[in-house]
């Protein structure tokens, strides 16, 4: 691996993505360091989605350079190949295997190359299992962890999925609304795992709750029209005219 250009971990340098004449990402810039949160706010349509899709390799940008490690040029990998470099990528909608007991979800998600069928079957190792119980208390799961995931609730779920993330063992972690639809203790305590997990590893965590942004006190980007309008604590971001105008309101 060549040196790294830059000591960020995720360095957007002058992203521009077009659908049809529609300019998606515009010039966006943003660096992310090694085991920093960082909050995306927005108004719909300000290209958070489109971001996201270029730092997992799922949309290729008309310009533009996007870097991991320093090193590594997302623009010319595939998304098995960016997940495989340590980027998990987490939707809104929690996906788990809702008939398979939530430990054996965690299970499925270890970071080992084995089939789903001959992975539930198999005997587990010592080293399985302290690692299931670990992710199980990191994620607040342990009293449910012969549940079916099915029958958690939604904020559960969200957990476990983070979980299953957490378990491939991934460097930066795209987290999409993670707050939509919980309660206010499960929000309080979503707010405390991410918290936890950017202790250790860098977090990016798109989000419209700007209760939650506060409570998560991490660095605040606005994007707008596909390009970072302001930049800076939620305080310092809230008071900008433009976001005012554009995003909060008044």
């Amino acid at each position: 691996m060549s040196a790294p250009v830059t000591p960020a971990l995720l360095y957007l340098d002058n992203v521009s993505v077009s659908f049809d004449g529609f300019r998606a990402l515009n010039a966006l810039s943003l660096a992310v360091d090694h085991a920093e949160m960082r909050a995306i706010i927005g108004p719909n349509g300000a290209g958070k989605t489109t971001m996201m899709d270029v730092i997992t390799g799922k949309t290729r940008p008309n310009e533009g350079t996007a870097l991991f490690e320093g090193s590594h040029d997302l623009t010319a990998l595939d998304e098995a190949a960016i997940a495989e470099l340590g980027i998990g990528r987490k939707f809104q909608t929690p996906t788990v295997f809702e008939m398979h007991s939530v430990e054996d979800n965690i299970l499925l998600a270890l970071k080992d190359n084995r089939s789903p069928l001959a992975t539930l079957l198999s005997r587990r190792t010592a080293r399985e299992r302290e690692r299931i119980d670990a992710l199980l208390e990191r994620v607040r799961l342990t009293a449910h962890r012969r549940r079916k995931a099915g029958e958690l609730s939604h904020g559960q779920k969200q957990w476990l999925e983070i979980g299953m993330l957490l378990a491939q063992q991934p460097k930066l972690l795209l987290i999409d609304e993670p707050a939509a639809g919980m309660t206010d203790q499960e929000t309080a305590d979503t707010a405390d795992l991410l918290r936890d997990i950017a202790r250790t590893q860098a977090v990016i965590v798109v989000e419209h709750d700007m209760t939650f942004v506060r409570d998560l006190g991490v660095k605040v980007t606005c994007l707008h029209e596909g390009s970072v309008l302001a930049e800076g604590t939620l305080d310092a971001v809230s008071a900008n005219e433009r976001v005012v105008e554009v995003y909060l309101g008044r």
